[in-house]
């Protein structure tokens, strides 16, 4: 219970039995075990080439214990199973390596019985030491969805694609309505969010959040997110049945009578709420993909309705979305914010990068968001960027768009001051201030790191 609770300890034969309500755990100790001070310990000589194995295996409470393992055994095994996971990559470019620490970090971060992909494993990292954004990011957001497809397809990892694209049409089958931003991993909807009060924090970063309350939101460019998810698994052949098809125009149909809500954004930014452009490219990716899908197969459908909806949202997003005297995209309507996520409509086809307006609005992002080589994510009306660090996948963005715009040596340059940021294990947080030099943020991120792989991918295809 996050430390609340004081644990009943026993001492077992082969070392110590720990339980805490529903919770136990198994220690298995060579060496004898004494109490020390409320504590466990053990005091013994490693000598050269000698090995001491202890194991802790977590179990119910209210079951037996689990039989003693053999320690070097099971490490053997599970370096033979994550070996022969990364040999299934078999493209060849020049950061193969780094591409592959990233997809083992994105299959380690996959539940492997519901194919979920979860956006972090921890809780309370702060984005600024010692403020309140100190998320709990243990729960899976549509947001990943597109560009966690494109990583594993475009690698060669379709059973893992698959799965997370049935988790997909799963958990958001039903009322579009209710579709949400975040989910847990087996598709569960609710995720009640609590102070940790009695937990200091991480370098005092107060309060610890368990629980994520984004559930609650409304955040429109995840129609977009699941559409085009299922499209691209469609075409790198995983097979899209009718009743899969028959979802997509429920939510389009939703869409046409409700594309303009108001929600908070890609950044869940709670107190903007509005039309957010990138939500409303989103909106279009949603309905755009559908008359594609029913253009270019066998299912059958109004294509007509669709590509006019599809048009009129476009046409909607370049009237309000775009700022005519700064020839920049803004962040929602109405408002003068410069938005990183506006790099993302070259990628989902939107606009080609090398639109008079996408020029305009990668011009600002250099010149606003952009500090020490990296990008942060938004600006403020004042034009003020937050006090948080860069946002990573902004910058594999910005290096996807630098390429698409045949600015291949700054994109590679770009590509490899991030890998540079990388710690000592190739591991990347959700953020890094360059200014300290340090990793923020919830960490290892898979937002970070499915950018990385697409970024790689897109500069080793040019």
């Amino acid at each position: 219970d996050y430390g609340r609770i004081r644990p009943w300890c026993r001492r077992c034969d082969d070392g110590a039995r720990i339980v805490a309500g529903p919770d136990a755990l198994q220690l298995h100790s060579p060496p004898p075990l004494e109490q020390e001070d409320g504590a466990w310990c053990a005091r013994f000589t490693v000598r050269r080439g000698e090995r001491v194995a202890f194991m802790l295996t977590w179990h119910n409470a209210w079951r037996d214990g689990p039989a003693q393992r053999d320690a070097g055994r099971s490490l053997r095994q599970t370096e033979r199973f994550w070996r022969k996971w990364g040999r299934r990559y078999m493209q060849s470019n020049p950061w193969r390596d780094e591409v592959l620490r990233s997809l083992l970090t994105l299959k380690s971060l996959s539940d492997d019985r519901t194919g979920a992909v979860i956006a972090a494993p921890t809780l309370g990292l702060p984005e600024i030491p010692g403020g309140v954004k100190n998320y709990d990011y243990r729960y899976t957001w549509l947001r990943d969805a597109t560009f966690t497809l494109y990583a594993m397809i475009h690698s060669g990892y379709h059973d893992e694609a698959r799965m997370w694209r049935n988790w997909l049409i799963d958990t958001t089958a039903g009322d579009p309505a209710r579709l949400q931003p975040v989910y847990r991993v087996d598709g569960a909807c609710r995720i009640t969010q609590q102070k940790a009060h009695h937990l200091r924090g991480y370098e005092r970063s107060q309060p610890v959040l368990i629980g994520n309350k984004a559930w609650r939101q409304t955040q429109m460019d995840g129609y977009g997110e699941v559409i085009n998810g299922v499209h691209v698994a469609h075409e790198h052949g995983l097979a899209m049945h009718q009743e899969d098809f028959d979802e997509q125009i429920g939510m389009v149909e939703y869409l046409e009578d409700h594309w303009q809500k108001a929600g908070t954004g890609l950044w869940e930014r709670g107190k903007h709420v509005g039309a957010y452009t990138h939500s409303q490219v989103m909106v279009w990716v949603a309905v755009d993909r559908v008359a594609r899908l029913i253009e270019n197969s066998t299912f059958e459908g109004d294509a007509a309705r669709w590509r006019a909806l599809a048009d009129s949202i476009h046409a909607h997003v370049c009237d309000y979305g775009f700022d005519r005297k700064r020839n920049t995209f803004v962040q929602r309507y109405g408002s003068r914010a410069i938005d990183a996520a506006a790099l993302r409509m070259p990628i989902v086809g939107f606009l080609p990068a090398d639109d008079p307006r996408m020029l305009g609005t990668i011009a600002a992002i250099e010149k606003h968001l952009c500090r020490d080589g990296f990008v942060w994510r938004y600006g403020e009306e004042d034009g003020e960027v937050p006090e948080e660090g860069s946002f990573l996948v902004c910058s594999f963005w910005m290096v996807e768009i630098l390429v698409m715009l045949g600015r291949k040596q700054e994109a590679t340059e770009m590509f490899q001051r991030l890998l540079d940021v990388r710690n000592d294990v190739g591991l990347l947080s959700e953020e890094y201030d360059p200014g300290s030099g340090r990793l923020r943020g919830n960490f290892p991120q898979v937002f970070s790191h499915v950018g990385l792989v697409n970024a790689a991918h897109r500069l080793a295809a040019d």
